[in-house]
């Protein structure tokens, strides 16, 4: 069901081994100082899906520490993608105390663009996004990764007891937004006109970077209405999508129609394009995206410290976390390189 394929030892030690440097001036507002507190290793899975004849391909972040339980972050790589990328992110994560399954999904990933020629690549992407097969898939990928994690928990040598999936988050950026989106529990309109909802109520909090919008305004009340969790909503005012119509303005609707029954958060890069997230490829080419990628390492930082709070908050359950993020230290951290919006649940 599942094969290891090898593991690797990485000892987070700073933010600039990862080649990210710190905003300038923002350091006193910060909400946790790197590195964090733990060494990570790493370890690769290609589990297989029965079920559907598919194989999921995995990267686990995890701290490296002889004892602890650890809340579990699953995280959803944009189109074209891989579970090599967002290192950035799974490190961080994983060096405060997360246990980061980073996925990869098989039709979506980076098969759809690798060994073609630069102007076969585009319409490549386009056509896998909108196969019904990755759409469906992405968010079972989800569902069955996070039950093999509970038989990891069970029986595995290394991770045996040492997951905490009562304390289950999802991540996401761009595809990976769209499928955090329906994880958890957004409800999407076919083509054919009929409703679909994937949810999986084990997950608990979600952080959605650059999220997919519905098309029909009529349906931006009812796509939402369902979703009861804790989320942070990233984007950047120049976040449009490299595939498809979706524009910058347009990433903040999912934010505005949440239902106020859990606590959103919305993070708007002042600048940031559609790839910041991602932690885009070095060199030239047509996924790395047309942005000024010198403001990636401060925009990466800031990602960094944001997306902490808010998990430890909210799968920590630490108060002083919440406080940070609400009560003008996080804006302050943010200065004039993003806008922080947010919207306390209703008693």
């Amino acid at each position: 069901m599942r094969n290891r394929l090898y593991v690797v030892a990485v000892t987070w030690l700073c933010c600039a081994c990862a080649g990210i440097l710190h905003p300038a001036g923002a350091a006193a507002a910060d909400y946790k100082q790197p590195p964090g507190p733990l060494a990570v290793k790493s370890v690769l899975y290609d589990w297989k899906d029965v079920k559907r004849d598919r194989t999921v391909p995995v990267k686990i972040y995890y701290p490296d520490a002889p004892e602890g339980k650890f809340p579990v972050i699953v995280f959803s790589h944009g189109l074209g993608g891989s579970r090599e990328g967002y290192s950035y992110l799974g490190q961080f994560w994983a060096s405060f105390g997360y246990v980061c399954v980073h996925l990869q999904h098989v039709g979506s990933d980076n098969s759809v663009w690798q060994g073609l020629a630069p102007d076969e690549v585009m319409p490549a992407m386009r056509k896998a996004a909108t196969l019904p097969a990755n759409v469906l898939n992405r968010p079972l990928d989800v569902t069955f990764a996070i039950d093999q994690l509970d038989k990891l928990n069970q029986d595995d040598p290394v991770f045996k007891g040492r997951l905490d999936l009562d304390h289950l988050g999802m991540a996401g950026h761009s595809f990976g937004a769209w499928t955090t989106q329906a994880i958890v529990g957004e409800v999407f309109i076919t083509r054919k006109g009929t409703p679909l909802s994937l949810p999986d109520p084990r997950v608990k909090a979600a952080i959605a970077m650059s999220e997919s919008v519905p098309k029909d305004p009529k349906q931006y009340v009812p796509a939402f209405a369902k979703i009861t969790i804790p989320m942070m909503h990233m984007t950047g005012t120049l976040d449009d999508s490299p595939i498809g119509d979706s524009k910058a303005a347009d990433r903040r609707i999912p934010f505005d129609h949440m239902p106020t029954v859990a606590d959103q958060y919305l993070v708007i890069f002042q600048g940031g394009d559609h790839m910041i997230f991602s932690g885009r490829p070095s060199g030239k080419s047509v996924l790395a995206g047309p942005g000024n990628r010198e403001l990636d390492p401060t925009f990466h930082v800031l990602i960094q410290q944001s997306t902490l709070a808010f998990w430890d908050g909210y799968l920590k359950s630490d108060e002083g976390a919440k406080k940070w993020l609400r009560d003008g230290a996080c804006k302050t951290m943010l200065g004039e390189n993003a806008s922080l919006e947010v919207k306390i649940a209703k008693d």
